[in-house]
């Protein structure tokens, strides 16, 4: 791509490294798409400013700026969760040019996407039948850490407010749960969602139910090897998914879907319809039933926090 008034930079910042990209009318040119480890750099401006460099962009070049950042947004201002970089529309503003500027959250950013994403790159844990184009979505992230967000299209267009659901009180339907919830309590001072359905948590769960601290990458490896232990760790992380997401789908009605979104969901997906996934989903009582209405996908574009980026600045 080459510099025009329609050129907008989308940006994706993990805790770990910052994907950066250039966008036309809400589309990503992937050919454009680069990674920065955020250790190589003082800040985001740093990591912007070298990729507008290395695509031989000016000040003044673009259209629109967008960016997602793995922790909560307040009045257009980010605080990361695990770095120290003050984000805001003003810097973003004074690095790029752009007179459109947003930030978001990552799971915000994640809702803008949904419906943008090709259905190759989307995994049916849950069918569902057809809904309505307005009928409210629902995103749900396991990755470094977790989050939700609920996705709702209106005649003004998208909205996805901002969310800390990774930090509500761990649902305890159960005697295994509740020793969890427990040990978890003992160890982190509180039981989090987050403390389960993260990378970290699989480690969490993997010393509760075993005794042993692994990291969770050593414990989803020997899962594919059918390891025993790993295999009860993934089991009882996907029930406390299928609980949580089931309760969050009471919350916000999803009837256009509930999307997985993440590098666990990706690694649990294709064990989540034998680990107990769709049981505990459901198990709601007399609501039991009614949950069938919501359908369940893994969304396996790794980039689609990008689109998100560039389709709000379409919405903003």
């Amino acid at each position: 791509m080459t510099s025009s008034p329609d050129l907008d930079l989308v940006a994706d910042i993990g805790g770990t490294n910052t994907r950066v990209a250039l966008a036309r009318a809400g589309v990503i040119d992937r050919d454009s798409i680069r990674r920065f480890a955020n250790k190589d750099a003082a800040d985001l401006r740093e990591i912007l400013a070298q990729f507008m460099e290395q695509a031989g962009l000016r000040s003044g070049a673009l259209s629109g700026i967008c960016v997602a950042a793995a922790g909560p947004v307040r009045d257009g201002v980010a605080k990361m969760t695990n770095l120290d970089w003050h984000i805001d529309r003003t810097m973003l503003a004074d690095v790029s040019g752009a007179s459109r500027v947003a930030v978001l959250n990552d799971l915000q950013a994640q809702g803008y996407a949904i419906g943008h994403i090709s259905d190759t790159e989307l995994r049916v844990i849950l069918p569902h039948d057809p809904a309505s184009a307005h009928a409210a979505k629902l995103v749900i992230g396991l990755g470094t850490g977790f989050n939700a967000a609920a996705v709702f299209d209106g005649p003004r267009g998208r909205v996805v407010p901002p969310s800390e659901s990774g930090h509500i009180t761990l649902p305890t339907p159960d005697d295994q749960t509740r020793d969890l919830a427990r040990f978890l309590a003992e160890k982190h001072g509180f039981a989090a969602v987050e403390e389960v359905l993260s990378g970290r948590g699989i480690s969490h769960v993997h010393a509760f139910l075993h005794g042993s601290d692994q990291p969770a990458q050593q414990i989803m490896d020997a899962l594919e090897q059918d390891d025993d232990k790993a295999r009860a760790t993934a089991a009882l992380v996907a029930q406390v998914l299928g609980n949580v997401a089931g309760d969050l789908a009471l919350v916000n009605l999803p009837f256009g879907g509930v999307y997985l979104i993440g590098g666990v969901s990706r690694a649990l997906a294709p064990y989540l319809m034998q680990f107990g996934f769709a049981e505990a989903f459901s198990n709601k009582g007399r609501f039991g039933p009614f949950m069938a209405q919501f359908g369940v996908s893994v969304v396996e574009d790794d980039f689609a926090a990008l689109t998100g980026c560039a389709q709000a600045l379409i919405e903003l």
